[in-house]
């Protein structure tokens, strides 16, 4: 099921992925005038510290709201609607980077495929993502709250997740050379005290509870909630997720 984005609500609640995604501002190297992409762009904070920067920046994201928000932000910058598994500019750009975006790009082939048809050569790419491992906890509670539910076989989790030996070989296909791969844990406080897990998964499970009714949907959530109350996840009030992140780093050959 597709992923629905409220904007308001994602720059109100998870402001903290565009300050975790400024790290990638740096491995891109941005150098004034260069034309360079976000992509994945949700509310265009990152666009528009490349164009702070001196970029001419483009922002794309497949999430209409996303686009709007970020257009009504920062009129200045240029947004598009569009789909990174398919997206191609009209003239090859000089760097492509991408925070919490990938992850949501299920056929990975075909997004590498994109970024690399996107670059002119020597071009660079820099991005972030979920590794294999990410969110592991949660996504075991939400698979037993599903099946408690009696629900299991409508669950469909929409992250692609991989590891460095997946995809780096991945962009090696396509063109791009690998400078630079790593992956980190990085616990992740959420905002919004004891209801951060739900607000959460509100927002980044969306898709994957959409098929449910409102009452299984309270009931997943309040199940998922309760599993992980007794985990490390949950201490004091607060609840801190298990990100689990890849950064890379590459140049069209």
């Amino acid at each position: 099921m597709e992923q629905r984005w409220e904007a308001g609500m994602y720059d109100q609640a998870m402001s903290f992925v565009s300050k975790y995604g400024e790290d990638i501002l740096d491995l891109i190297a941005v150098q004034p005038g260069e034309r360079i992409i976000d992509w994945g762009c949700g509310t265009g904070d990152l666009a528009a510290q490349l164009s702070k920067k001196g970029a001419i920046a483009t922002g794309i994201d497949a999430s209409e709201s996303m686009i709007a928000q970020a257009q009504h932000k920062y009129p200045d910058i240029t947004f598009l609607v569009a789909d990174g598994q398919r997206y191609r500019p009209d003239t090859p750009v000089d760097a492509v980077m991408s925070n919490a975006a990938l992850h949501w790009m299920t056929d990975a082939e075909s997004t590498a495929a994109s970024i690399a048809g996107s670059l002119r050569a020597g071009g660079r790419f820099a991005a972030e993502f979920g590794a294999a491992g990410n969110i592991q906890e949660v996504r075991r509670a939400l698979q037993e709250s599903f099946d408690r539910a009696g629900v299991l076989e409508l669950l469909k989790f929409p992250w692609y997740f991989p590891s460095i030996g997946e995809y780096t070989p991945l962009l090696e296909r396509h063109g791009l050379s690998v400078r630079m791969a790593v992956r980190m844990e990085r616990p992740t406080p959420l905002t919004g005290g004891e209801q951060g897990l739900r607000i959460w998964l509100e927002t980044f499970a969306n898709g994957l509870l959409m098929p449910l009714n409102e009452a299984k949907r309270r009931e997943v959530i309040g199940e998922t909630e309760r599993r992980l109350k007794q985990t490390k996840l949950y201490r004091n009030g607060e609840w801190v997720l298990d990100y689990e992140r890849i950064r890379i780093t590459a140049t069209k050959r």
